[in-house]
């Protein structure tokens, strides 16, 4: 079964989705059959490098909102977030752009370390105020999740792997992905935003019936059964 994921690592609804989807996959029988595909996805692709003022007057000023909305938005995400065990913290948040951050996990991906990367770049996002358009705290980040830091920052320097976010993006549109998260199972059913872990785990049963479906082994008793014709009233 393969699972494609298009999300931000600026999105609050991203980590909160990816929370709730993994819980679901540590509890399904055939997670061992699961492959999990994270594919880039820029809620703001014009997000400065580095924000100016506070993460309520950014939202409040590019959402046409005032400051007082933004925070009450920013409670809502906050307390989603706690009920599936993640900390927001908007006082410290830095609103910058994602590009470069997507661009580094797109090598991670290659060393198999794209998952660990999604989570803890989200993290730094969320939790801790880090600016991910810095490409110091990228690397760094990278460093901590068994990656190469000189390695991380010769990749950003050089601009590397831009095609492939951008082409992920693309594809994005032209499957239809109008907010994220986004989970695509087998290339057949598209799951939008950051459902219930309940509904992740029957999701996953679902599919894996569909593309397995039960197969009955032959016997010698072939009249030991009943069907309406043998044993009906």
């Amino acid at each position: 079964m393969k699972i494609e994921i298009w999300s931000d690592f600026a999105c609050p609804f991203c980590y909160i989705g990816k929370a709730r989807f993994e819980e679901a996959l540590r509890s399904f029988t055939h997670k061992d059959k699961v492959e999990v595909v994270y594919k880039a996805y820029q809620l703001n692709p014009q997000a400065p490098k580095v924000m100016t003022g506070t993460a309520y007057e950014a939202f409040a000023k590019s959402h046409g909102t005032t400051i007082e909305q933004a925070k009450e938005r920013f409670k809502t995400f906050t307390q989603n977030a706690k009920q599936a065990g993640l900390t927001y913290n908007y006082d410290i948040l830095q609103m910058t752009n994602t590009f470069d951050a997507h661009r580094i996990a797109k090598w991670a991906n290659t060393l198999k370390k794209e998952d660990a990367l999604t989570s803890r770049l989200m993290k730094a996002y969320f939790t801790e105020g880090k600016n991910l358009a810095d490409y110091n705290t990228l690397a760094t980040l990278a460093e901590e999740v068994g990656l190469s830091k000189e390695q991380a920052l010769l990749i950003l320097h050089k601009n590397e792997y831009k095609d492939q976010v951008k082409e992920e993006q693309q594809e994005a549109r032209q499957i239809g992905v109008q907010g994220v998260p986004f989970f695509v199972l087998n290339r057949k059913y598209g799951i939008s935003g950051a459902q219930q872990t309940a509904y992740f785990k029957q999701a996953l049963e679902q599919i894996w019936a569909e593309e397995n479906p039960l197969q009955t082994l032959d016997h010698q008793d072939e009249n030991q059964a009943c069907d309406h014709d043998e044993c009906g009233f």
